[in-house]
Formats: C-alpha cells, structure tokens, sequence
C-alpha cells in the first residue's frame, strides 16, 4: 500500500512556546505532498523533516490567524531560492489574498521566479475545492472567531492487486496485467477463459483524512467526517476550561474525542494545546475517557492515515 500519511511539523500549540511549533502539517499522499496550515517557522521544520521542498504543490490554510499563516511568505521566499519554477497553489479564506497580493509586491516585486496561484475557498459550505488522480479535498466548516474551514482528504479508490501466483501459474505476459486490473479476464492459448475474479484480489479501502483547526465543539460536526480513518481536532483545553473554550470558539480533548466517537473515526489525534499545560497528558486522558484510540500530536511525527 502506497503512503498515505501527515507529517507533523506544528501540533498547533494556541500560542507558541519552546516546546512547541504553531500549526503546520504536510500530508503524503502516493508519492505528493499537500500542507495544512503555514505557521511561523513552516521553512526550518520542513528542513529539519528532510521533507521534499519542491514536491509541495499545494497550501491549505484554515484561516488567517498568525499562528496557522505566518509562515507562509517565508516559505514561498524560501522556494524561490531554491530555484522553483512550478506553480504554487494556496487555498484559502478570501481575506488572504489582498494581503498576499501586498506582500509579493512589496518583498518580491512580484518576481520570485514562479507563478503563486490564489484559490478562495467559502468558509461557510461543504465541497470540493481540490482533485488530482489521487484524492479529493473537501471544505469543512468550522465555528472560529473568524472565517475557518477545516479540509477533509480523501484517498480515491485504486485498481485490485494482481495474485503473482495466477500470473506465474497461467503465465500471462506483462502486457495483459494492466487488462485485467482494470477488470478483464485472460483467455489462455487453448482457448480456457479465466475470470477477473479468479486473477486478482480486492483493492486496499481508500483511506480519509479530517483536519479540523480552530473550533468550538459543533455537535453536528461529525456528520461531516463520518467514518473518518483519521481525524486532527484541535484540543485546546481540558473540561474544566469548557466555559473559556466556548467563549474564545475552542474544544476541549473531551469534545474533540465526542466528534471522533460520533463520527465513528478510525483514530483521533489532538494538537492546538494551550500553553497553560506544562504537560498535556491531561488533555490525552480526557480524550481516551470517551475515545480510546486518542493520541497527542508531536513535532516531527509521521502518522500513518
């Protein structure tokens, strides 16, 4: 099975301290990668994660808080350093673009080597604002104190697996494999039909990614990631803060790990801790009391989707 997973290089602390970066994650998805959220100091993560600068096409941002987009034009300063001549193609809220406009025109005279393509995405609905041969990208969205969408990645379905040992066993040549993948059988020379079926093995389930940033608990929101093989809900405080979380428009662990029961998701991963907690353990154990398969997210952690 091809990759399919995020790397985290800013689990999204709410303000950003030593122990950790402002949001920012680089999903792989067979062999391409998509980041989620530009946060300060998105161009030293990404060095330090060995992860490849120009294969980055595409930038999702949520919204316009520093801490999600600061480290955007940074980035795109950075790859035309290194010599990019591939457009890059940023996906988000429409209030972003005035600002971005001025910043390329002020630090790059709009001379940076390659084209900076804007796409807006509308906060307020569900659909599908990206697509390639591999996967599709939804808006989620959220309820912040200012415009935000979460996305939602999902894997397209890929061809069935050809058994070797009904290759070997027939020896059917290599030019007919990509036939019957795509859903023929082989005839033998004396005439014998050998079904599809009989030939290959079911193809591996696509697999779905939900990143869903800035929000207070929304009791609807799991109807929107329903059966989600993994799911990133920030986490920003534990219940006792529940009062704060809903009046500053953030969730507890608790109320991230609901959504993920609710949605019937695969696994929970938590991020956009509150620096009040020296360690985030409490956030985890509150999570796992209502979804046990809850993990905290970590600088530099690769997770499988």
């Amino acid at each position: 099975m091809e990759p399919f997973c995020t790397h985290i290089l800013g689990c999204g602390s709410a303000l950003p301290t030593v122990r950790h970066y402002s949001s920012m994650q680089v999903l792989e998805c067979r062999g391409k990668y998509f980041m989620i959220d530009c946060g300060e100091g998105a161009q030293l993560q990404i060095r330090r994660s060995s992860l490849p600068f120009e294969k980055i096409g595409n930038i999702f941002i949520t919204h316009l808080h520093g801490d999600h987009c600061f480290g955007l034009i940074g980035l795109i300063s950075t790859f035309g350093l290194l010599g990019r001549t591939a457009p890059l193609h940023i996906h988000a809220p429409v209030e972003m673009k005035p600002m971005l406009d001025q910043q390329l025109r002020v630090f790059f005279n709009y001379s940076i080597g390659y084209e900076v393509v804007f796409h807006t995405i509308d906060t307020t609905t569900q659909q599908v604002i990206f697509e390639d041969k591999s996967l599709t990208v939804e808006t989620i969205p959220l309820e912040h104190r200012m415009p935000c969408s979460g996305f939602l990645f999902r894997e397209k379905p890929t061809l069935p697996h050809i058994r070797r040992d009904m290759i070997d066993m027939y020896e059917i040549p290599v030019s007919q494999i990509n036939n019957i993948k795509a859903g023929r059988g082989y005839t033998l020379p004396d005439g014998t039909f050998i079904p599809h079926e009989r030939l290959v093995t079911p193809p591996d389930p696509p697999r779905s990614y939900a990143y869903c940033s800035d929000t207070r608990y929304m009791p609807h929101l799991h109807k929107m990631v329903e059966g989600v093989n993994t799911l990133y809900h920030e986490s920003t405080y534990a219940q006792d803060k529940a009062d704060g979380a809903d009046k500053y428009y953030h969730s507890t662990a608790r109320q991230a790990a609901m959504v993920a029961r609710d949605a019937n998701a695969g696994k929970l991963l938590l991020g956009h801790y509150s620096a009040r907690y020296a360690n985030e353990n409490i956030l985890l154990d509150e999570a796992r009391e209502v979804f046990a398969n809850s993990f905290l997210t970590n600088e530099m952690d690769v997770i499988d989707i």
